[in-house]
């Protein structure tokens, strides 16, 4: 069976000349995924190779995670894993507290309303901010955009892959 990867960061440069890596993180959990010891994964982006590396160094910089890896100690060794993405495998998941949520869970999801009107699939997240927003693609039509607020959201059923909410005035 083919492994399940998710993305935690992606390497958009290097950061000075001692085989430090800028990355744009794509994960809540920036401490524990960049935590001294921590095994990553570096993908290339067609998936043609992989890498596993170690963290030995991490801090937060200008919104982005400098990183550095055992065994990469100048530019040289670092410069051709731009663009390349860092994973983890979905058995390295950190457990989530009740009503909380990976993005994969919720991306293929059905949508109804609360009286069981069927609105499409979820198809993509947005996080622009203050909340995040679930977009909706309709089987005919424009994507409805859900934004993920108590008001809105009745009840997330993961293992079901359903997705019920209640619609607010103007919202469609």
């Amino acid at each position: 069976m083919e492994q399940q990867w998710l993305s935690v960061g992606k390497v958009v440069n290097t950061h000075g000349i001692r085989g430090e890596l800028k990355v744009i993180s794509q994960t809540d959990f920036i401490e524990e995924r960049f935590a001294i010891g921590n095994e990553l994964s570096l993908l290339n982006p067609d998936l043609s190779q992989k890498l596993q590396v170690v963290v030995q160094s991490s801090r937060v910089h200008k919104e982005m995670i400098i990183v550095k890896f055992k065994g990469f100690d100048n530019i040289n060794d670092v410069e051709k894993y731009k663009g390349w993405s860092l994973k983890v495998t979905k058995d390295n998941l950190i457990d989530l507290d009740e009503g909380e949520y990976y993005h994969h869970q919720i991306i293929g999801c059905r949508v109804v309303t609360e009286d069981g009107e069927e609105l499409g699939v979820i198809s993509e997240i947005l996080v622009p901010g203050a909340n995040d927003v679930w977009v909706v693609e309709k089987p005919k039509g424009k994507q409805i955009l859900i934004p993920v607020i108590d008001d809105v959201l009745l009840n997330v059923d993961v293992s079901n892959k359903l997705v019920t909410v209640r619609l607010l005035e103007g919202l469609i």
